[in-house]
């Protein structure tokens, strides 16, 4: 049988995709067989396994970055909730992180998770909650310093309540904005991702006194059915910026 160069047949059948079905079994739910079955065909998955990446998430930032442009070399870098590392992956070579680039700054990259993640080259990652009483100072030790990027892709656990977990990862998101402000080098850059769902209204106007720029972004990468987008507040203004 014919075929194109990209493995599709030219028979006089129509074409469709082929889809995996994942049929429901005892003990799992109708929600986790639709989730199991969108994992299954997700375009990103696939391509994260290929690519060799931790997670489909990496391309969220990478598809940020690409657009704003805060992962440079020598930039020093914290991740919150850095779990499984996808992210991380993704900074490496963009700030420089192994110093392959002789010709460019070596920056800095910083995981930070409640739970033990597997080491990767180029970063350090380190078992903390950053909203234990002094984990900004322990973080800009580690660093060697303040950072030119806080980020985070963190979510709180689901209730199965939207609302509810809207309002967790807003404040989660709050909570991380305000580590931002204390570890932040002025003229830095905070990513977070975000639910839309109406409370992340005082969480703009506190990042808008706070940095020159904040935009909301919604990645190709993030499922076109999910409320997820991601602020991007760029230009900190430093400590001295008003509340």
């Amino acid at each position: 049988m014919a075929k194109k160069p990209d493995g599709k047949n030219t028979s006089g059948r129509g074409q469709r995709d082929l889809k995996v079905k994942v049929k429901s079994a005892r003990g799992r739910s109708n929600s986790s067989t639709r989730w199991l079955q969108r994992q299954l065909n997700d375009p990103y998955v696939a391509r994260a396994q290929a690519e060799g990446y931790r997670g489909r998430a990496a391309f969220k930032i990478m598809e940020i970055d690409d657009k704003h442009h805060f992962l440079v070399p020598g930039a020093r870098v914290v991740d919150l909730g850095c779990a499984p590392g996808g992210w991380l992956q993704v900074a490496v070579p963009r700030v420089n992180a192994l110093g392959e680039n002789p010709k460019e700054p070596v920056g800095r990259l910083l995981g930070v998770d409640l739970q033990e993640v597997d080491s990767l080259s180029g970063t350090e990652i380190h078992v903390l909650d950053f909203m234990d009483d002094g984990a900004d100072d322990k973080v800009k030790e580690w660093l060697g310093g303040k950072a030119d990027v806080v980020m985070s892709d963190m979510a709180a656990s689901s209730s199965g309540h939207k609302q509810t977990d809207h309002l967790r990862i807003i404040s989660l998101c709050e909570a991380a904005a305000y580590f931002a402000f204390d570890v932040l080098e002025e003229g830095g850059t905070f990513v977070a991702k975000v639910l839309a769902g109406g409370a992340e209204g005082d969480l703009q106007k506190l990042l808008k006194n706070k940095f020159t720029k904040v935009m909301n972004v919604k990645p190709p990468s993030s499922r076109s059915d999910s409320s997820e987008k991601f602020v991007v507040a760029m230009g900190f203004r430093g400590e001295s910026s008003g509340d």
